[in-house]
């Protein structure tokens, strides 16, 4: 069984041109799910999360230091199938996601739950929940998660080529990431690596420089950095 409010909220998750329309996500998620804000990501053909959609800054932050990192809950649950829950972050296994246990210390994130977006073997994404307090999800909470996480599914897998892409709940633009992709490819490129090296590339010189992978992308797409072969 599902709360009244998730139940009203699911069928708002579709416009009727056929894009995903997530924008009554954030109060669904503040009252039936208990937490602070959500995010929703896409696995692309290269076994990337794409984040296509977040609510507010805390969460996006929380993608954002994943991202960079390469390891966490959300990357986990997608890629594994299987929901990632963690009532306190700080009391991780610091062998689990070992930079990332260091990293988040900055942010006001506490817990952290991860649901995956899949049916069986096929893997589509990932529902990621955070919050600025400590403690397990309540029974009714994580049903609702998962029958969100379900009907997010659905959702995609209606769109094969997945051009029902999700507008965010506030800036930056609805493809997240695409300044990334972007970036990445330049740097291939320009350095004569390949694909993945060039986002490793991208992903160090942002943890180095303690700036935000979007922010590095965007600097390096409008010619203003410029990394050379001897950067790791």
């Amino acid at each position: 069984m599902i709360s009244d409010l998730m139940a009203r909220t699911l069928p708002l998750l579709r416009r009727q041109a056929g894009t995903l329309d997530l924008h009554a996500l954030p109060e669904a998620g503040r009252r039936a799910l208990g937490v602070d804000s959500l995010a929703v990501s896409l696995l692309t053909d290269t076994g990337q999360c794409e984040l296509i959609w977040c609510s507010g800054t805390l969460g996006h932050r929380f993608e954002d230091l994943e991202l960079v990192l390469g390891e966490g809950p959300g990357n986990e649950a997608a890629a594994g199938g299987r929901p990632v829950l963690v009532p306190d972050l700080a009391r991780t296994r610091s062998d689990r996601w070992p930079v990332l246990a260091a990293e988040s210390a900055a942010l006001p994130v506490l817990a952290v739950f991860c649901f995956p977006l899949g049916v069986g073997a096929i893997h589509v994404g990932a529902l990621t929940t955070v919050r600025r307090t400590c403690g397990p999800l309540t029974g009714a909470q994580a049903g609702d998660a998962r029958v969100l996480a379900a009907a997010l599914t659905s959702l995609c897998l209606a769109e094969p080529d997945r051009d029902a892409r999700a507008q965010p709940a506030e800036e930056p633009p609805a493809l997240l990431r695409a300044v990334v992709h972007q970036a990445t490819g330049m740097l291939s490129v320009q350095l004569d690596v390949p694909l993945p090296e060039a986002l490793a590339r991208l992903r160090a010189h942002a943890y180095a420089s303690g700036h935000a992978v979007g922010a590095v992308s965007r600097s390096i797409v409008d010619h203003h950095l410029h990394l050379d072969q001897n950067e790791p």
